[in-house]
């Protein structure tokens, strides 16, 4: 089977700083956490587990030697209480991600309405709703932006990093219809947006598409969004043993994609075992 490799896939730049920095203080020896998944990838975390890096799902009550931030960045009050539980803490919270949360205390400090575009459930809108303060809200689609009230409102707006550009500004529009200003932000890391392009171009001229990277990874399940909305067959997979025979069969050309938190060796299982069909 011939193989084609999207252009921009896996480690992005906030990534892989966050992987060398936890490399270079397991290196310099001691005791060494994360907390929570340092990256959304469970094979890597994984393989750093192997390495001897701690998952800390909660550092409450317990003091620690050296905590590493993730790279999807932490609420303040979480951060806060690393500091006073924590002998060290390395902030591995990805450059973009700092930047978002800069920008929504601006705006929430000029009086802005903040509305993060984002799932409110994920790590790092939860970091970016707390960086703007109590009164900010997340909206994960256009319907929901369509069920707000924004009359009279001056609205402030970020996006969490891994959004995909349509819903950015389909939802910015339809606040724009009502609300008294808007300010919007578009803090689409450059990295997401490059494989999202890049993926448009691949998934049309191939047989079938495979995403790969964890399932819990916001940016990759956007470039599976991507590759269906292509009429692709499109599969996320995690590792290469997921793949199923029978999804190959009168397939001659196969892409691959991966999330900014996949790790090249992944990829290239994938790629192998592909190629081997």
């Amino acid at each position: 089977m011939r193989v084609v490799i999207s252009e921009h896939a896996g480690f992005c730049f906030g990534v892989r700083r966050a992987i060398e920095l936890v490399t270079k203080a397991v290196e310099s020896g001691g005791e060494l956490s994360t907390l929570g998944p340092l990256i959304h990838n469970p094979q890597e975390v994984k393989r750093l587990e192997s390495a001897g890096v701690k998952v800390t799902a909660d550092i409450t009550g317990a003091r620690c030697k050296r905590i590493v931030m993730p790279s999807h960045g932490v609420a303040q009050e979480v951060y806060d209480l690393a500091k006073e539980s924590c002998a060290e803490i390395i902030d591995a919270t990805c450059p973009y991600v700092s930047k978002v949360h800069r920008t929504a205390k601006e705006l929430a400090k000029a009086g802005f309405f903040v509305v993060v575009i984002g799932d409110p459930a994920h790590s790092e809108v939860k970091g970016i709703l707390s960086a703007a303060g109590s009164g900010a809200i997340a909206v994960r689609s256009p319907e929901e932006a369509a069920s707000f009230d924004w009359t009279d409102k001056a609205v402030g707006i970020v996006s969490q990093t891994t959004q995909t550009e349509e819903r950015f500004q389909e939802i910015v529009d339809i606040i724009r219809k009502s609300a008294k200003e808007v300010r919007a932000v578009n803090t689409i890391c450059i990295a997401t947006r490059q494989r999202q392009e890049a993926v448009q171009d691949v998934a049309p001229e191939v047989d079938v598409m495979f995403v790969v990277g964890g399932r819990n990874s916001a940016n990759t399940n956007r470039l599976r969004e991507i590759c269906e909305s292509a009429g692709v067959p499109t599969y996320h997979i995690e590792t290469a043993s997921e793949i199923k025979n029978e999804w190959l069969e009168g397939k001659e050309t196969a892409g691959i994609t991966a999330g900014a938190s996949t790790p090249d060796w992944l990829i290239e299982q994938v790629k192998d075992r592909l190629e081997k069909v």
